[in-house]
């Protein structure tokens, strides 16, 4: 049962952090090097961003399937499997010949990365009710985006010293290493009265799920608001690297930046979340977030040619705002249903990458032929307002 005065066990927190940021680390240390890559293979920006897009997609659907699995089978077995089978396909990916298969074992490592990001969520659910669950979550994701932040910029020195083949040698490499971790020091948390995971069970969850108007609050806010990060992604490393002629290192160091400020969010998570509750917090998150993105319009509009600094700096507000909603919004999908924590989790994932996902690919197509940033601003201003309006429209009344 979910303790609020259990205290947090050290080493579970930090191999907690380690397995969550797997996925993060796969995502974003090849991001620098997509340019380059387009060049390499003779191929067409569209063709390389599915590297990104792809792998989004498959984190989304392995997340569908993973969440009840780990209901049905515990947290332990599904999320060794899942890091191993990314650690094989890294360093299958690392030896690709071709566009083609450099796509296939992106997508094929992505189905084990998600593991950590979803089972991690449903073990802190096991282990801590609502609002603790929320802080807890802002805890593992405020020192799991130092990873993620820097991996752009250890990918942007990997690919112009070494090349694009040895990121692929780092993330499997780590996956391995956290997987013997896990086979080491892993307890299992699955509540003993939780023995689903077939498809009936899976449905029947599911159906009682999206039947609650606050589940499809949080899940509707996590997804439309994050979609705005992914665009970045998406649409970033051409605008930095391509348009404004900077390199794939300095792009890294500017989504440093952006990483900083998700982890300030956090942070403020972390610490306000008990006292002032999940819903509350997560409207103070698209207050920011939509503060952000207007600034975002005004800064390219009024100085299209000043540099990256008219993207990233107004990026501060956003990633603020997404670092205060994301743990609040996922804490109260997987306490919908407690009993069915992992496939909360697993759904709202789902959601969330899937939407990143054809944010990011539809991004790459936009930004191919722009001459400013703007296709990305007003973009970032579209989904931040339709992740407000779903807040007042699912949320609002329960502040």
């Amino acid at each position: 049962m979910a303790s609020d005065q259990r205290p947090a066990p050290l080493g579970l927190i930090i191999l907690l952090m380690a397995m969550s940021a797997i996925g993060p680390v796969s995502l974003n240390i090849l991001v620098p090097a997509t340019p380059a890559m387009a060049v390499l293979f003779n191929t067409s920006l569209g063709t390389v961003q599915l590297t990104l897009s792809l792998y989004l997609f498959g984190l989304a659907i392995s997340q569908l399937f993973l969440g009840p699995l780990s209901d049905r089978f515990g947290r332990k077995p599904v999320l060794v499997t899942g890091l191993c089978i990314t650690a094989v396909a890294s360093f299958g990916a690392m030896f690709s010949t071709s566009i083609g298969m450099l796509i296939a074992f992106r997508t094929l490592q992505a189905l084990g990365a998600s593991s950590g990001l979803v089972i991690g969520r449903a073990i802190i659910r096991d282990l801590y009710s609502r609002e603790r669950a929320a802080a807890m979550i802002g805890l593992v994701t405020t020192v799991m985006v130092v990873a993620p932040m820097l991996s752009p910029t250890i990918g942007g020195a990997i690919d112009t010293h070494l090349g694009w083949e040895y990121t692929f040698a780092l993330v499997g490499g780590a996956a391995a290493l956290v997987t013997l971790w896990i086979l080491v020091a892993l307890p299992e948390t699955r509540p003993d009265h939780v023995t689903g995971g077939g498809l009936r069970y899976i449905l029947g969850e599911s159906r009682e799920l999206f039947a609650s108007r606050r589940f499809l609050g949080y899940v509707l806010v996590c997804a439309l608001g994050t979609s705005s990060y992914f665009a970045l992604l998406g649409a970033a490393p051409h605008i930095v690297v391509s348009l404004m002629a900077r390199t794939s290192a300095e792009f890294g160091l500017w989504f440093m930046l952006t990483a900083g400020s998700f982890m300030v969010g956090n942070f403020i998570t972390t610490r306000t979340v008990q006292r002032y509750g999940i819903d509350r917090m997560i409207g103070v998150g698209l207050a920011f977030q939509m503060a952000g993105a207007i600034a975002t319009i005004a800064a390219v509009g009024l100085f299209p040619d000043a540099g990256p600094w008219t993207v990233f700096v107004p990026q501060i507000a956003m990633s603020v705002g997404n670092g205060i909603f994301l743990p609040n919004c996922v804490a109260g999908a997987v306490s919908v249903r407690p009993q069915a924590a992992g496939t909360a989790s697993g759904i709202t994932g789902f959601l969330q990458m899937a939407t990143g996902a054809a944010a990011a690919q539809v991004m790459g197509y936009l930004v191919a032929t722009a001459t400013t940033a703007m296709p990305l601003a007003i973009v970032m201003a579209v989904v931040s307002a339709a992740a407000t309006g779903a807040f007042f429209v699912f949320l609002r009344r329960r502040i």
